[in-house]
C-alpha cells in the first residue's frame, strides 16, 4: 500500500472554473477535457440531471488542491 493515499480534491492545475471536472479527471487519471465533454453531455441529454447545481454543490463539498 502506498504511502500517499488518493484523495478527490479540485484541480489547481487543470482548472477553468472552480476545478471540479479536473479534479475528477485526475482521480481517476483521466483526460480531463474528456470529463468536461462528459459532464455537459450529462448536463444537456440527461433531464433528470441539474448539471449547474450538482457542480455548485461538489464545488462547495470537494476541498481544493493546496500547493506550497
Amino acid at each position: 500500500m502506498s504511502s500517499h493515499s488518493r484523495q478527490l480534491r479540485r484541480s489547481y492545475v487543470n482548472r477553468h472554473i472552480a476545478g471540479v471536472c479536473g479534479g475528477i479527471a485526475e482521480y481517476f487519471d483521466l483526460d480531463p477535457t474528456v470529463v468536461r465533454v462528459a459532464y455537459a453531455l450529462l448536463s444537456i441529454f440527461s433531464a433528470g440531471f441539474p448539471g449547474i447545481l450538482v457542480y455548485l454543490i461538489l464545488w462547495i463539498m470537494i476541498p481544493s488542491r493546496e500547493y506550497y
